[in-house]
């Protein structure tokens, strides 16, 4: 019988993301915390022992094949793998907004991973199969081992963390970010002090913050006018490098009640922060 398994791809959010230094191979050096959504894509993955290649049935308008992170992931683990596999035809059910600072690629690349890591019995360790995410990009690894992490290094470095798993509205104001151009502002903030060990994540949030902020608002007007309307029921930040911006509530109704209210022309979604990945719980249930 072929097998046919649909697995979840959530969104995650930086709770702050702090810049602590600068590479000398140019990356930045980043303190950040990791927590998931129980919202984000689906994808489908089928085997199709008649066809041998890996097969994307919808491509993404605009992104050809081999830019896809979905592609790049099941090559990656064919190469590593490197024996017979029989083909897989891949689907996706695209929610999140791309440019938005979700991770919705990097959490692609990684239920793309596990996915097939699970059909094709190749049973390789989340360690492995991080070690091929991080090729693909510094967010893929803490997507493969689905906890809410502290993050180090350029993300790449993580300790499980427990922050609150409290409700969330996400907005997208209407523009797409370039990472590389925010990065390489000279205004950027990249001075910001290490911690010595990973905080618990508790008490006075304003300790924390997203050092990309000031410059995202400057280059791109509509994140900050969707800011400041977040910001007046409660604080807002930025996750990532944008454009999506976040505030936290502390129940469901809370958070729905502001998304009633907000101005027309902005998309978004409401959804819980949960600290084991959406991905990793659907996969304990295949089991």
């Amino acid at each position: 019988m072929t097998e046919t398994i649909t697995l979840p791809s959530p969104a995650k959010l930086n709770l702050f993301l702090h810049i602590v230094g600068r590479r000398a191979d140019g990356y930045h050096e980043l303190e950040t915390l990791f927590q998931f959504l129980n919202y984000g894509d689906d994808i489908t993955l089928r085997v199709t022992p008649e066809q041998p290649e890996v097969r994307l049935e919808n491509p993404i308008t605009g992104v050809p094949d081999e830019d896809n992170l979905i592609i790049k992931a099941a090559r990656a683990l064919a190469h590593k793998a490197a024996g017979e596999l029989p083909g897989v035809s891949i689907s996706i059910n695209k929610r999140l907004p791309m440019g938005g600072g979700l991770g919705g690629g990097s959490s692609n690349a990684a239920t793309t991973l596990l996915g097939l890591n699970h059909v094709w019995k190749l049973q390789m360790g989340l360690d492995e199969l991080a070690e091929i995410g991080l090729t693909l990009g510094a967010d893929v690894p803490v997507f493969v081992h689905g906890h809410a992490a502290f993050g180090e290094g350029v993300g790449e470095r993580l300790t499980p963390a427990f922050p609150p798993e409290d409700w969330f509205l996400v907005l997208k104001p209407t523009c797409n970010i370039n990472t590389g151009k925010i990065f390489s502002e000279q205004g950027l903030t990249r001075n910001t002090p290490k911690m010595t060990i990973a905080p618990a994540f508790e008490g006075d949030a304003s300790r924390y913050r997203n050092d990309c902020e000031d410059v995202v608002k400057k280059l791109y007007p509509e994140v900050k006018q969707s800011m400041d309307w977040l910001k007046q029921f409660g604080p807002a930040r930025l996750t990532g490098t944008g454009a999506c911006i976040f505030g936290r509530f502390p129940t469901e109704s809370a958070a729905r009640i502001i998304w009633e209210s907000k101005p027309s022309g902005i998309t978004g979604f409401v959804a819980k922060g949960v600290n084991i990945s959406p991905l990793h719980q659907k996969l304990t249930e295949l089991e």
